[in-house]
C-alpha cells in the first residue's frame, strides 16, 4: 500500500515537504531521531534515513498521514 502511495516520490522531495509543513522542531516532535533535533539539515537528515530503515519508514508513514495544506508537489 504505502510504496504505491509514494511511487514517483523521492526521498529528498519528501523529507522537504515534511520539513516545509511542520519545521524541523515539529518533524523532531513527531518523529524521535537525533538528525531533526541536533543541527538538522537535509543532507545529514538523507544520509541517515537512507541508511537506517525503520527511521525511513517512520518518515514515508508521516508523509502518508500528513493532510498538507498546499498540493502544488
Amino acid at each position: 500500500m504505502s510504496a504505491q502511495s509514494l511511487e514517483g516520490i523521492t526521498l529528498e522531495s519528501l523529507l522537504t515537504r515534511l520539513v516545509e509543513h511542520y519545521g524541523w522542531e515539529g518533524l523532531g516532535r513527531r518523529i524521535d531521531i537525533n538528525c531533526f533535533q541536533k543541527d538538522p539539515s537535509i543532507k545529514s537528515s538523507l544520509k541517515f534515513l537512507r541508511r537506517t530503515p525503520w527511521a525511513r519508514e517512520q518518515v514515508e508513514k508521516l508523509y502518508l498521514d500528513t493532510r498538507f495544506t498546499n498540493q502544488s508537489d
